[in-house]
Order: structure tokens, then C-alpha cells, then sequence
């Protein structure tokens, strides 16, 4: 055989020759290996796109009548799957023939999943790349990475040509365009003539020149992903954090603003202990990097938004709401109101900002808002003198309790600056009508009442925020130095805070005290203040006609103005109606003043009439799961301590009465400190909780040593009594029935010494509270041996705890019915190696991670069955361990 040096005509004869020679060989390989893959049914590149796609699962009726494709990542929630199934189904379309599709969204919109899922659909040979911010500069690497070889960099046509050689009949996908060099986009429309392309390519993004342009020209198809549904975001987070509640998810997803990643990532802190607020630092700079490519307008448009923290009139942002709109960030109503399309990214942009940038947006951001916005921004820029001026003069238009308390509050914290004290003062009013005590003492500390300017004003002041926090021996201190010679209103609220001193301590001292005020300022003060602590005195020691007394004094504040007495007199009468078992009086007179301070922007005051209201519906057994959604929505909010520790009180309750003992007590562990007016009632909970979990000797340790109203204490007692009778201790199950018991507890105490009183005791409570009624009947039935007098009244607790939803006590009802006989689970033919319905039941409890004494609890069954269902569980499951048993029954129950 002849030599031909390389590179000759010879030796370019001879390549030619051999190429043609080899051909038939590789024809044939070629034909052999289709053969075999068609008849062992395996894909190969002569299928491409025929294999069908599944559809994707959908909640509307009817909605798989669209175009067939493939569904997008493997994150599906409930019913639906993201990214959309319609938009794979657009691509796999316009892919059936050589073209380019370009699919176009905002950062972590799931752009790259998309791509992703069209590779893994595509049956032929998929060429994967995509190009790198830190190497933009480098032509031609996007489709080096695709096709794994060195290409040419010099010239489009050539590079085409060495591409589309390589891809030929396969799928070129290409991510994240946007950083993409000249060369590659010159060459895509080329390579889209004979090759199937699809590319990614962000929103906003900074290609060269008219690159954007030559891309939809030469598009088969431009998709645009689409939003994620809020419905959808949120059945995300609830599966990324279930413990995440209706409030916090609603916020979560409304900051995401349909982005994915951002709904993953903020979800995953929520469930991981964290808040909302807090943010991914890889999520973060995802979305700068995408907004570094707007324009300067654009950015400073968008960072705007971010400071508002709001929607705002589309004129204000300038001339920057173009490209916002055009790249999709902002939607603008009919109305011409411009809001982001996801708030997380504005206020990422408005992070982006250099300090001397902030500054000068806050300032110029100051003259296009209302002043109480502008008093803030102010005070963000650095301008004090400046905030200080627009806060007070707003606060004296100010249309709202709350809104005032705020605009004055933020004049009297802006450093550099040093209120006046009429500002002062008045601030302080408004702290305290508006329910923030703390605020008022912040603002009057101790050496304030040293200025002749406050002096005995703002000694009364300090001395009424300090009664609101429940420190009466402060309070009677701080009004100590206030003469007799003051003006009479001030006289009147020095009176009043001693009165109230005296009243926490010393009742009969107070009724005293008032008679003798009575006869200074008349049989109606005045004062409103003063009439209302006179009032307060009267129902602390139950004298007839109190409520009237409360709901007059009331009245007449709200009348005179005195915004303070008229909203601290309605909570008394909430507090006394509860404290004496009145508890639909309670709740119906908590829920009108909540609606009141609702209007008034009174938050602080609102959250405790609210928590109020939903512990007195928690006592009573009415709807227990809509006091748990609300009290667990109340929870997540800032509140005051008095607020919060009803609220838990409430939930924590209504929880463990549904059989969630785990949560309720893990509620109450996680509360701080607990105030003094609700530490009694969380005392009491708590437990409760333990006895209603099959601890008795938790419920039945040494009480606090706070004073407890009467209902509390009462149910105490009781709560006692039950644990001392499962603990087997009959000594105390004797015990005294305390002082002043309200009639229904003293009936329920004496019964536990002759148990045919306990019938007497239920109808006590009928009005009352659905619990204790149920627990009445339950132990006459338990107390009783002879099954006709036992059984009726164990029947009567079972149809009254299932209605009510009292799911432990239903099943301690069952339980009692058991004895006597009486089943109320179904039996069905032997299961066999199949698991019967009560091993399917106590398993799913066992996978919620529930102990053996709840599962007993909950299902009205002893222990010992418990553990008999899951060893039998686990001998037809082939299980080593409970978990695994449980863990394999979920898998089979679907």
C-alpha cells in the first residue's frame, strides 16, 4: 500500500476511500442494533418524541382535554404539579421538528427543571450545556459544553456546521442564555434550521445588542413561564413545613409572589425554626444577579418598591416601570397601581442599595407619601429634626388611637433629638389607649417626673402603665409624691391608681376606700377614670347590680373621651363574666369590644379581647377546631404577654381535647414568661393536658402560688380530683372544695364523695362548658358497678363528646362502655395476612409518632391492645420494628 505524506491530495483520497469502504459494515451494525432494540421494546433515537407523555394531574374537572406533556420536576403538591404541564406540552410540540424554543421566565421560576424534563422525555441523544456568568466571555462555550468537544470560534457559519455534524437528529439544550457570548447567539438560528434547540433564558437579562430580537426571529416558539398559583405555593409549603400556620403560609407565599425557588427556600426556613423573614443567601443572590441587569431607572424603580414595602400609583416609580413591566417584575392594574410580582425580590433590590443611595431614595420617597410614611422615611434617612416635626404634626390629624400612639411614639425615640414634654406626655396617653403600657414607661421613665414640665402628670401616667402591667405596689408608689393641691384630673387618676393598688390587695380595704371617694366626688365621679375604678372595686367584691356598674363606667368614658377607662372597664367585665363561669356572656361582650378597638387601630387592646373571646369558647367546647385555627393564627402574631397567654391557653386546650396532646404541650413548654392574670390559667391547662395525655402525676403537683379566679381554681380542683382517682389515691380525691366555689364546681366536688350527685352535677354544667359536663357523666359511670344505673349516663358522655369533637374523652367513654360490653368498632370477617381496620388505625398513629398512651387514649382502648395490634402489624407486615411496621402500612394504604 502507498505512502502519501499527510495533508496531500493523496492521502485526502485515501480517507475518502476508506470512509466509503466502512460504510455498508456500519450501515448494517446500525440496522442489527435497531433490530434488537425494537424487538426488546427499548428506546432509541428512532422513536424521538413518539413515546406518549403523561398527563399531568390537575384539580379541575375535565382539564386533561388539552395537549398531552410531560409534567415538570418531581415536586408535586396535592394535585398539582409545577412547573405547568401545558408549558412542556407547548415545547414538545413545537419540538417534533428542527427549531429552537426558547423558554423565558424571572429567576427561580424553574426554568432549568423545564429543560431538564424535556431531556428526560426526548428519546434520542441529548446534548446538554449551557453557559457561565464567570465565563461569558469565552466564545462558543455553551456548545462546547453541550457536545464535549473543542469548536470553532472565529466564525458563526462554521460553528453551525460543527454543531449541527454532532447534534444531527438528537436535542441540544442549552441553560441559563443570558450569559451567553455573541458568537453562540449568531449561531443558534443557523443551528435551528436543522436540529431540535431549546434554550433558557432569564428575565431581565443582559444580552449584546439586538441578540433578543435575532432570538424570536428565529423562535419556533417563545414560552414564557408562568407564576406559580398561590393555591399551589401554598400546598408546597405545607409540604416542605407542615407545622406552618394558615397565617404564616399566607405571608410566605404572598412575599415568594409565585417564584418556586423562593417559596422553597423561605418554606424551608419556616420548617427548620425560623421566620418568613428570614432569607437564603443562595436565593438572594440568584435574583441580585438578575437584577444587576436592569437599568439604573429599573433598579432605583425597583429597590423603591422594596422601601414602601407596598403598591404604589405607577407615576411615582418614574420612568423605570417600563422595563419593569416588560421583563414582568411589576404588574400594573387598571388603576395604574404598581405592585411586584414578588415583594421578596423588591426587597432584595432595595438591599442592593450603597448607604448614600438609601439615603437619598428615603428622602425623595418622603415627598411622595402621606406624612405618617414620610415621618418614618425620614427618620430611615438620617433626618431627625425633620421626622420629628412631620411625626407631631401628623399625629394632630392623626384619624386613629393607633395611629397617633405611633406617630408620637417614633417622635419621642428619633435619636439627636429631645421631645418636648407636652409630646411627650401625649404620647403617653396614646400608649396607653392604645394598649402598650411598656411604651408610656419608655417614654415617662423615672426622671422624667423630675421635669417641672411633666411633674404629677406624668407621675399619674407611669402610675396607671404600671397597673396595666399588673405591678400594683409600683404603681401605688409612683402617685405617691402627687399633692392634694393637683388639678381635679389629675387628682382624680391618682385616686383611681390607689384605689386599684388597694384593690389587689386588700378587697375589703378598696370597698372601703371607695365609699369614703364617693363621698368627695359624689355618688358619679367626675372622672371617668376614678368611675370606672369604683365600678372595678364593686365587682371585685361582687356587689349586686357590678355589671351594670362596669358596663355604665363604660359607657360614660367612651362618652367623655377617655378612651382608656371606657376599653380597661369592658376587659374587666370580660375578665369577671369569665372569672364566675359566665362564659357566653363573656364571649359575647369580648368579641363587641374587639370589634370596637378594631376600628380604632387599636391592635394591642384587639388581640386581647380576641384571645379573650377564643378561650371562652375553648372552655364552653363550641367548635374547638375553629379555636384552634384562630387562637394558632393569634399565636404567630406579635402580641402582648396578656394576649399570648390566653391565646395558648385557648389553643392548647381546644388541641388537647382533639386528641393533639403532642402539640398542645409542646405550645405550652415553648411559652416564656407567663404573666400573672393568665399564669392560673395556663397552670390549670397545662394540667390538664398532662391528665388528658395519661400522666396523672403531672396533673396533680403542687399549685402556684398566684391567686386564681374562681372558675380556674375550681377546675383546678377538679382536674385534681381526676388524676388522684387514676393514680388510685382516694385521699385526695376528698379534698376541700376552696374558698367561694361557684355553684356547678362545689357540685362536681361533693359529688366525687357520693357519686349519685354526679348526675346533679352535669346538668350544672349543661350551660356552662360542654367538657365538664361530659366528665360529670363519665365518672358516674365509672363510679358506678351496676350496669343499668352506669351504662345510661357513659352513653350520654359518648354522644356528647362525639359531637363536640372531645376526641380523648370519647374514647375514655368507650373505654368505660367496654366493660359493660358495649363495642362500638365494627368487626369484619378475619383479615387474614391483610391488616384489619384497628391495626390500620393504631399504625397511622404510630406513624404520626403518637405513644402508646395516646393511641390508647384516642381510641378508647387499653394499652395492652395497643401493643397487640402492632406486634400483630408487624408479624403480617414483615416488620423488625413498630416504626417500620407503621411506616410500611402508609406506604401500602397509599
Amino acid at each position: 500500500m502507498p505512502t502519501y505524506p499527510r495533508g496531500s491530495k493523496g492521502w485526502s483520497s485515501l480517507i475518502t476511500r476508506s470512509r466509503v469502504e466502512s460504510e455498508p459494515s456500519c450501515h448494517a451494525r446500525t440496522a442489527h442494533t435497531l433490530r434488537i432494540s425494537c424487538a426488546r421494546r427499548i428506546p432509541c433515537s428512532c422513536h424521538e418524541w413518539r413515546r406518549e407523555v403523561p398527563e399531568a394531574p390537575t384539580d379541575e374537572p375535565g382539564a386533561g382535554a388539552g395537549p398531552v406533556a410531560a409534567t415538570v420536576g418531581r415536586a408535586t403538591v396535592g394535585a398539582a404539579a409545577w412547573p405547568p404541564a401545558d408549558l412542556v406540552a407547548a415545547a414538545v410540540d413545537a419540538l417534533r421538528n428542527p427549531g429552537l424554543v426558547v423558554i423565558a421566565g424571572a429567576p427561580g421560576t424553574g426554568r432549568s427543571t423545564v429543560l431538564k424534563r424535556l431531556g428526560e422525555t426526548f428519546r434520542g441523544a441529548v446534548f446538554a450545556g449551557g453557559a457561565l456568568a464567570m465565563l461569558r466571555g469565552v466564545p462558543a462555550l455553551p456548545l462546547s459544553r453541550a457536545v464535549r468537544v473543542r469548536l470553532p470560534s472565529h466564525e458563526a457559519p462554521l460553528l453551525a456546521e460543527a454543531v449541527r455534524s454532532r447534534v444531527r437528529h438528537g436535542l441540544l439544550l442549552l441553560d441559563d442564555l443570558q450569559w451567553a457570548d455573541p458568537l453562540t447567539i449568531a449561531a443558534l438560528p443557523a443551528i435551528a434550521e436543522h436540529c431540535r434547540i431549546a434554550v433558557t433564558l432569564r428575565t431581565p437579562h443582559r444580552l449584546p445588542g439586538d441578540a433578543e430580537q435575532v432570538l424570536r426571529a428565529a423562535a419556533t416558539a417563545w414560552l414564557n413561564v408562568p407564576a406559580m398559583p398561590a393555591d399551589a405555593a401554598a400546598a408546597l409549603v405545607r409540604q416542605i413545613a407542615p407545622g406552618a400556620s394558615t397565617t404564616v403560609v399566607a405571608d410566605l407565599v404572598r412575599r415568594a409572589g409565585g417564584v418556586p425557588l423562593a417559596v422553597t427556600a423561605l418554606a424551608k426556613h419556616v420548617a427548620q425554626g425560623g421566620t418568613p423573614q428570614d432569607s437564603d443567601k443562595g436565593l438572594a443572590y440568584t435574583v441580585a444577579g438578575a437584577l444587576a441587569d436592569l437599568n439604573r431607572p429599573a433598579r432605583t424603580a425597583m429597590a423603591a418598591l422594596g422601601l414602601l414595602g407596598r403598591p404604589v400609583t405607577a407615576t411615582v416609580l418614574g420612568e423605570g416601570i417600563t422595563e419593569l413591566t416588560a421583563t414582568g417584575l411589576v404588574e400594573v392594574d387598571a388603576a395604574g397601581i404598581a405592585a411586584p410580582v414578588s415583594p421578596y425580590t423588591a426587597e432584595v433590590a432595595a438591599g442592593l442599595l450603597e448607604p448614600a443611595e438609601r439615603v437619598a431614595l428615603h428622602r425623595r420617597l418622603a415627598g411622595l407619601v402621606p406624612p405618617r410614611e414620610a415621618a418614618r422615611h425620614l427618620a430611615a434617612a438620617g433626618a431627625s429634626g425633620d421626622a420629628y416635626q412631620v411625626a407631631v404634626r401628623a399625629a394632630r390629624t392623626a384619624a386613629s388611637t393607633g395611629e397617633r400612639a405611633e406617630l408620637l411614639l417614633l417622635a419621642c425615640d428619633l435619636p439627636g433629638v429631645t421631645a418636648a414634654a407636652d409630646v411627650r406626655l401625649e404620647a403617653a396617653r396614646a400608649a396607653l389607649a392604645a394598649g402598650r403600657p411598656g411604651s408610656c414607661l419608655r417614654v415617662l421613665d423615672a426622671d422624667a417626673v423630675t421635669d417641672p414640665a411633666i411633674g404629677a402628670v406624668g407621675a399619674v401616667l407611669r402610675g396607671e402603665a404600671l397597673l396595666q402591667q399588673g405591678n400594683a405596689a409600683a404603681a401605688a408608689t409612683a402617685v405617691t409624691d402627687v399633692p392634694d393641691d393637683a388639678p381635679a384630673d389629675v387628682l382624680g387618676a391618682r385616686d383611681r391608681v390607689r384605689l386599684l393598688a388597694t384593690l389587689s390587695t386588700d378587697p375589703d380595704a378598696a370597698l372601703s376606700r371607695a365609699e369614703e371617694l364617693l363621698g368627695v366626688h359624689g355618688d358619679a365621679p367626675a372622672h371617668p377614670g376614678l368611675r370606672a375604678a369604683i365600678a372595678a372595686v364593686r365587682a371585685g367584691t361582687r356587689r349586686p347590680g357590678w355589671e351594670y356598674g362596669l358596663a355604665s363606667a363604660a359607657s360614660a368614658a367612651g362618652q367623655a373621651g377617655d378612651v382608656l377607662a371606657a376599653r380597661w372597664s369592658a376587659w374587666l367585665l370580660v375578665e369577671t363574666l369569665t372569672a364566675d363561669a359566665r362564659l357566653a356572656e363573656a364571649s359575647n361582650a369580648a368579641a363587641a369590644a374587639a370589634a370596637a378597638c378594631a376600628g380604632d387601630l387599636a391592635y394591642s387592646w384587639q388581640t386581647r379581647f380576641i384571645a379573650a373571646q377564643l378561650w371562652c369558647d375553648a372552655l364552653r367546647g363550641e367548635e374547638i377546631d375553629e379555636v384552634v385555627r384562630r387562637a394558632g393564627d393569634l399565636t404567630d402574631r406579635t402580641l402582648p404577654a396578656v394576649a399570648r397567654g390566653y391565646a395558648v391557653a385557648a389553643a392548647s386546650l381546644a388541641e388537647a381535647d382533639g386528641g393533639l396532646l403532642a402539640p398542645a404541650r409542646a405550645r405550652l413548654d415553648a411559652l416564656g414568661g407567663r404573666p400573672s392574670s393568665t399564669g392560673p390559667v395556663l397552670d390549670w391547662v397545662t394540667r390538664e393536658a398532662a391528665w388528658l395525655d395519661g400522666q396523672p402525676d403531672h396533673a396533680a403537683g403542687r399549685a402556684g402560688d398566684l391567686p386564681a379566679p374562681p372558675l380556674v381554681d375550681g377546675l383546678r380542683r377538679i382536674t385534681a380530683r381526676w388524676a388522684a382517682y387514676d393514680a388510685g389515691d382516694t385521699a385526695l380525691a376528698a379534698g376541700d372544695a376552696g374558698d367561694r366555689p361557684l355553684a356547678a364546681v362545689a357540685a362536681t366536688l361533693d359529688a366525687w364523695k357520693a357519686p349519685d350527685l354526679f348526675a346533679a352535677a352535669a346538668a350544672a354544667w349543661h350551660d356552662l362548658a360542654r367538657r365538664e359536663e361530659v366528665r360529670c357523666l363519665l365518672a358516674q359511670g365509672l363510679l358506678e358497678d351496676d350496669a343499668e344505673l352506669a351504662v345510661p349516663p357513659l352513653l350520654e358522655a359518648e354522644r356528647l363528646a362525639e359531637e363536640a369533637g372531645l376526641v380523648v374523652l370519647l374514647g375514655r367513654a368507650r373505654r368505660a362502655l367496654r366493660r359493660h360490653s358495649i363495642r362500638r368498632d365494627t368487626r369484619g370477617r378475619r383479615a387474614g395476612d391483610d391488616l384489619t381496620d384497628r391495626e390500620r388505625d393504631v399504625l397511622r398513629l404510630v406513624a404520626n409518632g403518637e405513644p402508646t398512651r395516646r393511641i390508647a387514649g384516642q381510641l378508647g382502648i387499653s394499652r395492652e391492645t395497643v401493643e397487640t395490634h402492632i406486634r400483630s402489624g408487624m408479624r403480617k407486615l414483615g416488620a423488625r420494628t413498630r416504626t417500620e411496621a407503621a411506616a410500611l402500612a402508609i406506604e401500602e394504604l397509599g
